[in-house]
């Protein structure tokens, strides 16, 4: 069977989600890698080196935070 796909990308399936929700690291591991390159996206910024320099780059603290708002998404339960 043909595993569905959403812009020529496999969507993750529903069983991963389901074991997420229900607190398994190794699937929740597996959406964050699923979304990783949507949060880089989301997170890059213009920042500075030490020299004032500008450079574009993943702002790692927005990353990081993000992440948690998605893992808190995935794992509490209302």
């Amino acid at each position: 069977m043909k595993q569905p796909t959403f812009n020529g990308r496999v969507l993750l399936p529903m069983d991963v989600i389901e074991a997420a929700r229900e607190g398994d690291p190794l699937a929740l591991e597996r959406i964050l890698r699923y979304y990783d390159r949507y949060i880089n996206k989301l997170c890059t910024r213009t920042l500075y080196d030490k020299n004032g320099l500008p450079y574009i780059g993943v702002d790692e603290y927005m990353k990081h935070r993000l992440q948690a708002k998605l893992t808190e998404a995935i794992v509490v339960k209302k």
